[in-house]
């Protein structure tokens, strides 16, 4: 039965019109016969039996003929209409139960093979049509109905996908947009009180020019803080219109640069990183910018706050790039997951010089390679940052 149901709509159709010329042809031939019958009973009636067997024992003869049709006016009008149907069924039975058989077949057919599938299509379009994509279509045969279904349900889940990415994005918005009142607010706030001090002290002289030079000082801070807002603002615009572009990237390159980046940082930390970087004749296919910009964020992360050291590993393959961030801080204080999301800062001092959005940039830049961010705690103290990415073409 499943194999019937999985065949293809050209076989079901024909297996169909099959089924129903052979029961057509057997019922056919069963009405010509019994219509024969009925005719022949009839005529018997009117027919002189005893010249009849004569005639047909005649000459040694001992066979029966036909049974002669006797003439319209010799009938009782009841048997000549029932003899004039019999006719009729003789004459076209195959084409009417053909007819009729064949539209019986194109009715199963319509309703085994089309009418759930097409009903579920249906309502699914109305559900979609609706903005209700919380829903799943059940029709599961292997034919071309299926195929059809399979590929709506397909679509559902990619309309569902976009919609949640659409939504992460509208909230992701929203809080840019708050970020942006709540940062830009507060350093303009403390210039503002800066200048009115400055203002309504320094010209009767009840403050010296250390403190006007502290305030001075205080906001030139504040002023960095807003050019560092900026800027991240300026690659937010710039994050998911970027497109990627590939290059082959060797173990051995990717070394050079990450040692080049450890450099910089353990002479700013004053903190030391050992890098294992195995080394392999395989060629990864990436954005090189990109990644350096994720071993970049990651790795100043991981020196702001590991309390002496940083490890990292590198692992590459044709297909896949993963890098390794530890440190021996005090890991993730609450849930890892918040520490992607735009503006986290685990320390509100480093406000005045990082926006908390390093983490989040990486965690994009990873899904746009098929990727992923992991973010885990060692079981003695410290955190681990995986960044994965995926070869693309």
């Amino acid at each position: 039965m499943d194999k019937i149901k999985n065949l293809s709509l050209r076989k079901t159709i024909v297996l169909y019109m099959i089924v129903s010329l052979i029961i057509s042809f057997f019922l056919s031939a069963l009405i010509i016969r019994t219509a024969t019958t009925i005719q022949n009973n009839i005529w018997w009636k009117y027919v002189d039996q005893e010249k009849y067997f004569e005639m047909a024992e005649g000459d040694g003869r001992e066979y029966l003929t036909d049974v002669p049709r006797p003439n319209s006016y010799e009938m009782e009008n009841f048997d000549y209409h029932v003899s004039e149907i019999c006719d009729f069924l003789q004459t076209f039975p195959a084409l009417i139960v053909s007819v009729i058989g064949n539209i019986i077949a194109v009715f199963l057919f319509y309703k085994h093979k089309l009418k759930y599938p097409i009903e579920e299509l249906e309502l699914a379009s109305q559900q979609v049509g609706q903005n209700n994509l919380d829903f799943h279509i059940t029709y599961e045969n292997k034919d071309e109905m299926g195929s059809l279904c399979k590929e709506f349900e397909r679509m559902r889940k990619q309309l569902a996908e976009n919609n949640r990415q659409l939504w992460k994005m509208l909230e992701e918005e929203k809080a840019l947009r708050a970020a942006i009142a709540h940062d830009i607010r507060s350093p303009l706030s403390v210039l503002e009180g800066y200048q009115e001090m400055l203002s309504e002290y320094l010209p009767k002289k009840e403050i010296d020019i250390a403190q006007a030079l502290e305030m001075i000082g205080e906001s030139r801070k504040q002023i960095e803080r807003m050019d560092v807002f900026v800027e991240t603002m300026r690659k937010m615009s710039s994050l998911d219109a970027r497109e990627l572009v590939a290059e082959e990237i060797t173990s051995k390159q990717l070394e050079i640069d990450i040692r080049a980046e450890l450099n910089v940082f353990e002479k700013k930390f004053g903190k030391r990183c050992e890098l294992e970087c195995l080394e392999t004749a395989e060629k990864f296919s990436g954005d090189k910018e990109v990644i350096l910009e994720v071993i970049e964020n990651l790795l100043s992360n991981a020196f702001r706050y590991a309390k002496t050291k940083v490890e990292m590993e590198a692992l590459l393959t044709c297909s896949k790039l993963q890098i390794r961030v530890k440190d021996d801080g005090v890991g993730f204080r609450i849930d890892k997951q918040k520490a992607t999301e735009l503006f986290y800062q685990q320390n509100m001092k480093d406000s005045l010089k990082h926006s908390g959005m390093g983490m989040y940039i990486s965690r994009m830049y990873c899904e746009k390679h098929n990727g992923k961010l992991l973010l885990e705690n060692q079981e003695h103290g410290g955190a681990i940052i995986t960044a994965v990415f995926h070869r693309i073409a």
